[in-house]
């Protein structure tokens, strides 16, 4: 196995990138939220019904992980920060919010976004990061591995009634492995160790 922080089982499963010895971080420093994650992750599976599903505001993949860690107190977080001018107007702004945050990590979950909210997701890690709220992200997409299993499904009736090719949900424009990796490794993220986390066919359920 190439990540010696990581367990077997999901090295197995998931696609792996870890940019600035995030998982080494992760295992000495914050090992109670690190194995709620891998727990996350190693109990998470999708089904065909799943992924055809019109998502509506939020899809089903995000609901199934919510359900595992919302109740282990992964919070939705925004940080805002304040800035004096001339000592007398303040100005306030904010980042994009975090999907989940405990302690001092913060998780993410791209599913099926515009490709650009990786630069959101990223953006929103340097951020908290430069402030101190966090030390570490992780974000979770799913992998160019599944490509051919959503050609593989065919076509459905979408909430119009219209008949549409699977496979044209998850297009190049979307978020996926292929769209995040290259935004890691330009720096996207200042100097936010990243742990990134690509879901495959292997965690299809049958």
């Amino acid at each position: 196995m190439d990540f010696p922080h990581i367990p077997p089982e999901i090295q197995e499963l998931y696609e792996i990138y870890d940019y600035r010895h995030a998982s080494a971080i992760l295992k000495s420093e914050f090992k109670e939220e690190f194995d709620e994650i891998c727990d996350t992750l190693n109990r998470f599976r999708f089904t065909r019904e799943n992924v055809i599903k019109p998502g509506g505001n939020e899809s089903d993949i995000p609901k199934i992980i919510s359900s595992i860690l919302r109740p282990k107190n992964w919070e939705e977080k925004i940080l805002t920060a304040s800035l004096m001018v001339n000592k007398t107007e303040e100005v306030s702004s904010s980042t994009h919010k975090i999907d989940y945050l405990k302690n001092e990590v913060a998780f993410d979950l791209e599913w099926n976004s515009k490709d650009q909210t990786f630069d959101r997701d990223l953006y929103a890690f340097r951020t908290f990061y430069e402030y101190r709220k966090i030390s570490v992200g992780i974000i979770l997409t799913r992998s160019n591995d599944l490509d051919d299993y959503f050609e593989s499904l065919g076509n459905y009736i979408d909430r119009y009634g219209q008949e549409r090719k699977i496979k044209a949900k998850y297009g190049a424009s979307t978020t996926h492995w292929g769209k995040l990796i290259p935004r890691i490794e330009e720096g996207r993220s200042g100097g936010c160790p990243v742990l990134a986390f690509g879901i495959t066919k292997k965690l299809i359920k049958q």
